[in-house]
């Protein structure tokens, strides 16, 4: 599990994934947003930390039986007692919510060991207990069957997709209100900083539009004018 400083980590929790999936366009990689997931339950915080993963393929009728949950090393299971405090449980469930990736129960140890978050291109069960947890957690939709009906858990903290998006071990994953984005690990410091300079501005420049003023040359900031207010704007109110 890679190493994410406390400082980077505060930083993350205060920047949006639509920022943040700007910043990482600028860096030439677009698909990094997880497509089609959701939040259960809005938090109004950001969820951050790296990525614990686990891989599903479609179940197998002799293989998947209700005697798989009787085997402590079973993938799904052993996974939630072994994702590390801090980090987020990622799940690539092929983008399939005819079953559930999880239910309740588990994604309640998983708060309870201290872990940042849970993600799965599928769905999940019990969902209206999961979205009254602290934990953030997000899904397609909600789905009743247990995973066992389509999936097959397979291997743990491997490189993933989820979503259309590539998840390796390590990589730091956020959420907010709105949706969730993978950075990957070595980006991580890099794209912290840069996030919270252009959330400032962006924070001006609502501001400046409230005020009246056209997007044009203020956004993106295309006029020497707009620079110059922005100097003056963040004087003026001590950032």
């Amino acid at each position: 599990m890679s190493e994410l400083s406390a400082e980077t980590r505060e930083k993350l929790l205060h920047v949006s994934v639509a920022t943040l999936a700007t910043l990482m366009f600028k860096k030439g990689m677009r698909n990094q947003v997880i497509q089609d997931v959701q939040p259960v339950k809005a938090k109004g915080k950001n969820m951050v930390g790296p990525a614990f993963t686990l891989r599903y393929i479609p179940a197998r009728e002799d293989l998947n039986t209700l005697e798989e949950f009787k085997n402590p090393e079973h993938p799904q299971r052993h996974g939630v007692e072994t994702c590390p405090p801090g980090a987020v449980f990622v799940m690539d469930s092929r983008k399939d919510a005819r079953a559930a990736s999880a239910g309740d129960i588990l994604i309640t140890r998983l708060q309870m060991r201290g872990c940042a978050g849970v993600v799965s291109d599928g769905g999940f069960r019990d969902s209206m207990k999961i979205g009254e947890l602290d934990m953030p957690a997000y899904h397609s939709r909600p789905s009743s069957p247990t995973n066992l009906t389509h999936h097959h858990a397979i291997e743990l903290n491997v490189p993933i997709g989820c979503g259309d998006a590539p998840v390796f071990p390590g990589d730091i994953i956020v959420g907010d209100d709105d949706s969730v984005i993978v950075i990957p690990a070595h980006l991580a410091d890099e794209v912290a900083e840069e996030a919270t300079a252009m959330s400032l501005f962006e924070e001006f420049a609502v501001s400046e539009v409230k005020a009246g003023k056209s997007i044009i040359g203020l956004y993106p900031a295309t006029k020497e004018e707009t620079l110059e207010n922005f100097k003056a704007w963040r004087k003026k109110n001590g950032r």
